[in-house]
């Protein structure tokens, strides 16, 4: 009996990994092993940027909260304790967004926040 080997599926698992280390440098992109290792790193990374992606942006938000709060003589733990005490419930996401593009209204959080 001749010895059966399974080509077609391997060619097509080789060819899928190859595809998807496409553009990557040298033997990453040609050599199957080490294309496979690429794209399984690749997926890794992918994984966990998605979640370090929302650290990322709330620590941005925060930074640019705490700028925009100490222009209007507050701090960011005063500012954030001030509007929870007044009853204020914005997100960081639009807190941040006012402190860049609504200069006034962000004024007038802060004003809410120092009274509260």
């Amino acid at each position: 009996m001749p010895r059966a080997t399974n080509n077609v599926a391997a060619h097509r698992r080789h060819k899928k990994f190859l595809q998807a280390a496409k553009g990557n440098y040298g033997a990453r992109s040609r050599l199957y092993r080490t294309a496979r290792e690429t794209v399984q790193k690749g997926l890794m990374y992918s994984f966990i940027d998605r979640r370090r992606k929302k650290r990322d942006f709330r620590r941005l938000w925060i930074v640019r909260i705490n700028a925009a709060a100490r222009l209007n003589g507050l701090t960011y733990s005063e500012f954030i304790d001030g509007l929870k005490k007044v009853g204020v419930s914005l997100n960081r996401k639009h807190l941040a967004q006012m402190a860049v593009q609504d200069i006034a209204g962000f004024a007038k959080l802060a004003e809410l926040a120092r009274s509260g």
